[in-house]
């Protein structure tokens, strides 16, 4: 990715996780259980309006450099961090959306996606970040069981645990705006991290 403004965009959006600490360093033990160098909460963004504001631009560049407004017909929000993002960019973009649900409804048309979808539909899929990727190719066999194609999914961060090469078994391209290492080593170039921190993250990175 190389499109004119990436880097400036990235550089204030290490930044701004920081400072709503939606970014931070450290020893932190992951829903998987896990332990982490790092942790990301983009949960936190949506409570300060500058910073969400700034989060949902980043989305907006990514989305018309890297994808494509022509490339897709709908978005699709993974829950539930990817839908504080994909609502705002579907509405700013003017394109339908659609949500998927971690279960099947045991009522009404038990269905797991929520919204109206065309067969046939492009499908966008946004999620916050990606590790693995299995929530998200979970979500991606949600829609094309409904008849969606998706080629492409949009998050902000790749934390480079595997997720872009599960995508691509799948026949989908992930469209990182940046990934874990390169936030790093702008937040330690202007002395945010320590060295040690550093060294930690791409030490988790390298032995995922």
């Amino acid at each position: 990715m190389s499109w004119s403004g990436r880097k400036k965009i990235v550089e204030e959006l290490a930044m701004v996780l920081v400072k709503v600490r939606a970014l931070q360093v450290g020893t932190f033990t992951l829903s998987s259980g896990k332990l982490s160098s790092y942790y990301v909460d983009l949960r936190m963004v949506p409570s300060f309006p500058g910073a969400y504001r700034y989060v949902i631009d980043c989305y907006l560049s990514l989305i018309r450099n890297e994808v494509g407004l022509d490339k897709f017909d709908a978005i699709a929000g993974i829950p539930t961090a990817g839908l504080t993002f994909s609502s705002p960019v579907a509405l700013e973009l003017r394109k339908p959306m659609i949500y998927v649900r971690k279960e099947e409804k045991d009522y009404g048309h038990m269905k797991r996606i929520e919204g109206t979808i065309t067969p046939g539909w492009r499908v966008l899929v946004m999620d916050d970040l990606i590790t693995t990727g299995h929530s998200v190719l979970t979500g991606i066999d949600a829609i094309r069981e409904e008849g969606g194609e998706v080629k492409s999914v949009a998050v902000l961060i790749d934390r480079l645990e595997g997720g872009k090469a599960n995508l691509r078994k799948a026949g989908v391209k992930l469209r990182p705006l940046t990934d874990i290492t390169e936030l790093a080593r702008t937040l330690h170039a202007k002395d945010e991290i320590s060295d040690d921190a550093m060294k930690a993250i791409k030490s988790q990175v390298a032995g995922r």
